[in-house]
């Protein structure tokens, strides 16, 4: 086991050990999103090491790191556990999705794919990459995950993960949705809030709507948005979750197949600048009922909803990346499927609290909250 960039592009692979032998090795799969790779040798008599539990790693344990850096083989460096569930937003090689062990043993170019080791001899990681050069900051893939990835890579020559299509924020951190005059159960102080779920989605084929949030994965607490995509990422596709959910005062057990996650799930919501024309006083928004018309000009379906048609710039809506041919379909978890409905939920609302708006985008089902910048 190695780590995918050791042998990304490789023409041959040779795998050498201290006392002069060496192998040809073979590729039997590669995963760039954890940066694990499996190769295999024709080799007999080999003492495999003793795999440990990361989940159980401790922050502040001595550890050892292993590895060849700068080509000289077999060096050993040590130092502690620095941290736990470090992760990189954003990084292109794909970690967005997984955790790392943060070490300060001194990991350098040549360390990649070698064991991070606790004192018992347990490999506890796999050395990965480094933030600078003698920062003491390196980071080394889990090893409960690049178990579960090696398994698979060797069964299938992939690792599929799954996904369920939703795009969430922690209930914790949304300050927004939790000044909503307290519009969840009383009980509801964690969770993970669908703010959008993606079109086509297995999320938009189930139960869940955009504004929900969910508690629980199979009987499992679900506080961050990491718990969240751990306990379906690792999930095979087309498991059946069963999420408790919190959709206003009401606690709700819906169920969800899972898929495999697409390869450009990194789906990330495009602000749209509209052209300005005349808004409503109503948080910058101008909507219409849905006619035939109106829906073949958007490419919407029909009577689902009222369909914004302009959206003041620097709006309220405009901020939340509202747009021309969105369509509205609840206001504060009421439904909204025609311009007196629409009214009706404007003037019940409390513009200082916010308004909750779920809407139909691109095909995509997504919530909002607008408030008023003038109140």
């Amino acid at each position: 086991m190695t780590n995918d960039h050791v042998v990304e592009n490789a023409d041959k692979i040779v795998a050498r050990f201290k006392d002069g032998r060496t192998y040809d090795g073979e590729i039997k799969g590669t995963d760039p999103e954890s940066d694990i790779a499996v190769v295999k040798i024709k080799a007999r008599g080999l003492t495999p090491a003793k795999l440990g539990d990361s989940d159980s790693t401790r922050v502040g344990e001595f550890v050892l790191a292993i590895g060849a850096p700068f080509n000289l083989s077999y060096s050993v460096t040590f130092g502690h556990v620095s941290a736990k569930g470090r992760s990189f937003e954003g990084e292109t090689r794909g970690y967005a999705d997984q955790d790392f062990i943060q070490t300060d043993a001194s990991i350098n170019p040549g360390n990649s794919g070698g064991p991070l080791v606790n004192l018992y001899g347990e490999v506890i990681a796999v050395n990965t990459m480094i933030e600078g050069m003698n920062t003491g900051i390196g980071f080394a893939v889990p090893i409960n995950l690049a178990k579960r990835v090696k398994d698979h890579l060797i069964a299938e020559g992939k690792f599929t993960r799954s996904w369920i299509g939703v795009f969430i924020e922690e209930l914790r951190e949304d300050a927004e949705y939790k000044n909503l005059g307290k519009p969840l159960a009383p009980d509801t102080d964690d969770g993970v809030v669908i703010v959008g779920m993606a079109a086509n989605g297995p999320a938009s084929k189930s139960g869940l709507r955009a504004g929900d949030v969910i508690v629980s994965v199979e009987g499992k607490t679900v506080k961050t948005a990491r718990e969240l995509k751990d306990s379906i990422l690792l999930q095979p596709p087309g498991h059946v979750l069963v999420l408790n959910v919190v959709r206003g005062k009401d606690h709700l057990s819906i169920k969800v197949r899972t898929e495999a996650l697409p390869m450009d799930a990194g789906l990330a919501e495009a602000r749209h600048q509209p052209d300005a024309e005349t808004g409503s006083p109503a948080f910058g928004l101008t909507v219409q009922a849905t006619t035939k018309d109106l829906a073949e000009q958007y490419g919407v379906e029909p009577d689902s909803g009222v369909i914004v048609t302009a959206v003041e710039r620097d709006s309220p809506a405009d901020e939340k990346g509202i747009q021309p041919g969105d369509v509205i379909t609840q206001i504060n978890r009421q439904p909204v499927a025609n311009l007196k409905q629409f009214r009706q939920a404007l003037k019940a609302a409390d513009a200082r609290k916010g308004l909750m708006v779920n809407l139909i985008s691109n095909g995509s089902n997504r919530m909002v909250i607008l408030r008023d910048n003038d109140r």
